[in-house]
This record gives C-alpha cells, sequence and structure tokens, in this order.
C-alpha cells in the first residue's frame, strides 16, 4: 500500500508539471489552449533524440527541454495565439485542436511512429525499500527524482506568482489590461512570457515523463484528457488546486489500475465527475474571483 501511495504521488506530481502550463493559460489569461499537450511532446522528443545520438547527459537534456518548448511557445504566442486572446473559447478551442493534429502529423513524419525508449542514467534507475510485509515502501529512484523536482518547482512558481514583480504585473495584467497598461506594464510582453513560460514546464514535463508515461506521436491526444481533468478538479485560480488534483487523480489511478485493473480510467472519470457535482468550479476558487 506504501508502495502504491508513493507511486501515485510521482505520478500525480508528473501531471501536476504537465497540466501546469494550462492551469496558467487558462486561469491567469484565459486561453483555452488544448494544444498544450504538443509542446509537452516536444520536451520530450527533444531529450530523448538529444541522448540517442548526440549522447547528451540526462541532467543537461532537462534545461533544453525547457527552453526549446519555451522559445516555440514565445514565437507561436506572438504571431499566432495572441489575435485569439478577444475571440470566443470555441475559436480558440478549434484553433487549438488543430495544432495538435498538426504537431502529431509532424512528430510522426520526423520521428515515426514507434514508441521511443529513453535510457535513465544509472544513478537513477533501481528502488530502496523500507519496512515489511504490508507497510513495505518500495521507492524507484526515478520517481523519487520526480517527486523532488516537481516540489521544487512547485515552491518556485508559487514564490514567483505571488513574491514577485513580474507576478504583481501578471496579475494586473489579468484584472484590467487597459489599466495595466496605463500604469506602463507592457502587458504583451507579461502575456508572452507567460505563455512561455507554461510551454516550457510542458516540455520539462515531457521529458521527465517520456520514461514512465511513453513518447510517441499520440502523445498530445492521449494525455490531454487527464491535463484537462487536473485543471477542471483543481480550478484554475491557484496553483494549490491543481497540485492537490493532480495528487488525488494520480494516486486513484495507480490504485485502482492495480485493485481493479479491468475498470482502467474508469476510476479517474467517476472520481472527476463526483468532485465536480460537488465543486462544479473546483475544489479551490477564490472569493470573489471571476469564475
Amino acid at each position: 500500500m506504501l508502495t502504491l501511495l508513493f507511486d501515485g504521488i510521482a505520478y500525480g506530481m508528473l501531471l501536476f508539471i504537465l497540466a501546469l502550463g494550462l492551469a496558467v493559460t487558462m486561469g491567469l489569461m484565459h486561453f483555452v489552449n488544448l494544444a498544450h499537450g504538443a509542446f509537452a511532446m516536444a520536451g520530450g522528443y527533444i531529450t530523448v533524440l538529444l541522448m540517442q545520438r548526440l549522447d547528451v547527459p540526462f541532467l543537461v537534456c532537462l534545461p533544453l527541454a525547457f527552453a526549446g518548448p519555451a522559445l516555440l511557445g514565445g514565437v507561436l504566442e506572438r504571431t499566432l495565439y495572441r489575435p485569439l486572446y478577444r475571440k470566443p473559447h470555441l475559436d480558440q478551442v478549434l484553433f487549438s485542436i488543430g495544432l495538435v493534429f498538426i504537431a502529431v502529423a509532424g512528430a510522426d513524419y520526423f520521428a515515426g511512429s514507434t514508441q521511443q525508449i529513453m535510457q535513465l542514467p544509472e544513478w537513477l534507475k533501481g528502488r530502496t525499500e523500507w519496512g515489511s510485509g504490508a507497510f513495505m515502501l518500495g521507492m524507484g529512484h526515478y520517481r523519487l527524482f520526480i517527486i523532488a523536482l516537481c516540489a521544487a518547482l512547485t515552491v518556485g512558481l508559487q514564490y514567483l506568482l505571488a513574491r514577485t514583480r513580474w507576478g504583481s504585473r501578471l496579475r494586473a495584467a489579468v484584472d484590467d489590461q487597459r489599466v495595466a497598461a496605463g500604469l506602463g506594464i507592457d502587458v504583451n510582453l507579461v502575456f508572452l512570457s507567460t505563455f512561455a513560460i507554461g510551454s516550457g514546464l510542458a516540455g520539462l514535463g515531457g521529458a521527465l515523463g517520456a520514461e514512465m508515461l511513453g513518447l510517441d506521436p499520440s502523445f498530445p491526444l492521449k494525455f490531454m484528457i487527464y491535463f484537462l481533468i487536473v485543471v477542471a478538479v483543481g480550478g484554475t485560480s491557484s496553483i494549490t488546486g491543481p497540485l492537490l488534483a493532480a495528487l488525488l487523480l494520480g494516486i486513484a489511478d495507480v490504485a485502482g489500475k492495480y485493485y481493479i485493473p479491468k475498470l482502467g480510467a474508469f476510476i479517474v472519470y467517476s472520481l472527476m465527475i463526483v468532485i465536480l457535482l460537488w465543486r462544479p468550479q473546483g475544489l479551490f476558487v477564490r472569493q470573489g474571483g471571476r469564475k
């Protein structure tokens, strides 16, 4: 049971990092970007191809997996996404889902349709066991690394949004763009950096998840529903909501597939329905905030 709990937490933390950029763009920028998984896939392919073909160390690949999708997200925000900010959500959904199919076709053309295999460094392989019997805890080294790294990223991003001048400018730009611009805030630059950071976090999540989740051209479509579940259940008004939602769904998914394998992901969908019936706006919504 402890091992399942540990694996569920690792899976949940990975889902959180993967979905965090979507939570930021939907919650702060109010843009429905269903192509978020394409940036995650880009980070995964950057990591896998650099390690396979150029023997680049894993820890060197991770910053590149963040920087590549961040740069791509910045370019696309400036050229394609920005004109759609004031469009209806249906237009945003149709546009971004079209980008998903383009990304899937592009990945299949350039990298092939086969599942990519990532070889972890030796120090991330293996597991450490504690206790015995039903209370034995088996901690995979790579999962422990994911938990520690994702926890550090969560704390850093929370500090960035709540304690820095950039975070205050972002909140001001979201609340009223015209007033923020009148105060001298470059709203376009704030949104550009926000979108780039969200895309970079997706790429980093894709790099970290390539070994656990698998990586092939269908990745954006396969995990799109999980990103949306994390954002819908956790709410978009804070980082805390998506974090707890991701942990809850990660533990439920791992435990459900272990104890009731025939039901598969049915447990996750059932849990989502129950939570949304109880709290339609998500687990965490600021009082008086924008719904």
